[in-house]
């Protein structure tokens, strides 16, 4: 009987990526999916640094498949910790059998036996779901001072037009979504600045929908605004981290709450139903007061449909991590429960002014679907009856709204 394997993943969509190539590579070794970790020959957990409760997720899980793998099992760490820490994880944590950093294939060998291998460019099996991420870039050539990511992934790599519709096609998904650190930068590393537009409209003639994540707001153009309405998808995930100029700049950030307010109402003009979602870093160095009441009457003016808030980590070796102005935790706390409640309500409010509307939407599972304004695993979802099929698009209303869902039929 063929070896087993589980691959466990935490962390944003790009690591799901790099989880599907992985496990392309160990069918093409011939191994076969286990049903569950404690089946399984080899155990991998594909691991988060982004920020230090990411880590320590990634160590729980660690030592939770550690207890649960059946005797002679190995355990490997890849992933961005591994990346990162490498012989110092491998210490802290006895219990692994193999740390293994990017582009390091896991088969039941040993890691000395083995090539290196690109993993952005590797195959990977068609998607379970309708929908699929696909990572068109890897690294960061930006130096926000927050953030450690260029440190461990390098700078940016930009893949081939061709090898990203390889993949596109092989996945047969009825959604894609393009992901990358710096999406709208892809190309500009090869001398293509402005390339990520014909390559999405390249993607636009393969699937039926096309979806872009984590967009830095100074690259967002009319051409690039354009191009993501006319794929019928008009969902801006725009990078914008705070609002106050003072401390952008701390961050090594461009932009500020204005800039910001002008560029969402202009997409608005140009397509009413576009939906937006932006991220926000809470706590940051030098935040003051009145940092915090600008980012509070940014969000209740911006009326985004998603928004998520994040306390400050300091990031070993980063800008950041030494600046003074540190804000007090319980502070911190207290500035991410207001922001938090007031985009809860917004998007509440938002979610329930959709109550009559027309939806196309696309039904991921039995009673689940979403709309253009929901990216998977992400956002809220549609419910739907369960009779629909999955992979199908249907023209549904929305009759009722829960905080972040709606139901449709």
């Amino acid at each position: 009987m063929p070896d087993s394997f589980w691959v466990e993943t935490l962390g944003c969509p790009k690591n799901q990526v790099d989880s599907d190539k992985l496990t392309g590579t160990m069918l093409a070794d011939g191994l076969v999916p286990a049903a569950t970790p404690d089946e399984a020959d080899v155990v991998v957990v594909n691991t988060c640094a982004f920020i230090e409760a990411a880590r320590q997720e990634s160590i729980d899980t660690v030592l939770a498949l550690s207890d649960v793998r059946r005797p002679g099992a190995r355990l490997v760490v890849t992933g961005c910790m591994a990346e990162r820490y490498g012989s110092e994880l491998a210490e802290a944590l006895p219990e692994v059998d193999d740390v293994a950093g990017f582009g390091v294939p896991v088969t039941l060998k040993t890691r000395d036996e083995l090539p290196s291998l690109d993993l952005l460019n590797l195959p990977r099996p068609a998607s379970a779901a309708p929908w699929a991420y696909v990572k068109v870039a890897e690294g960061c050539d930006r130096h926000c001072g927050f953030c450690a990511i260029p440190s461990f992934r390098g700078r940016q790599r930009s893949r081939t037009v061709e090898s990203i519709l390889t993949e596109v096609d092989a996945l047969d998904a009825k959604e894609i979504v393009l992901v990358a650190q710096d999406l709208a930068s892809y190309g500009r590393d090869v001398g293509a600045a402005g390339s990520i537009v014909p390559l999405v409209e390249a993607v636009a003639l393969r699937v039926p929908r096309v979806r872009l994540l984590y967009l830095y707001p100074s690259e967002l153009d009319d051409r690039l605004v354009d191009t993501i309405c006319a794929t019928g998808v008009p969902y801006f995930d725009l990078s914008l981290q705070h609002v106050a100029k003072g401390l952008l700049r701390r961050m090594r950030r461009w932009g500020d709450g204005d800039r910001f307010l002008e560029r969402i109402a202009a997409i608005r003009s140009r397509e009413p139903d576009a939906a937006f979602r932006s991220s926000f870093i809470v706590g940051y160095p030098g935040e003051t007061e009145g940092d915090h009441d600008l980012l509070l009457r940014f969000v209740e003016e911006a009326q985004l449909d998603w928004a998520g808030f994040f306390a400050f980590s300091p990031e070993e070796g980063t800008y950041a991590a030494e600046l003074d102005g540190q804000v007090d935790g319980g502070l911190v706390t207290e500035r991410l429960l207001e922001l938090s409640e007031l985009q809860d309500r917004i998007t509440a409010e938002r979610r329930a002014a959709l109550i009559g509307r027309r939806v196309d939407v696309l039904v991921d599972a039995s009673g689940v679907a979403r709309s253009h304004r929901e990216a998977p695993e992400i956002d809220g979802v549609v419910s739907v009856p369960d009779e629909w099929t999955p992979g199908s698009f249907m023209a549904a209303t929305v009759t009722a709204a829960a905080g972040p869902d709606l139901e449709a039929a």
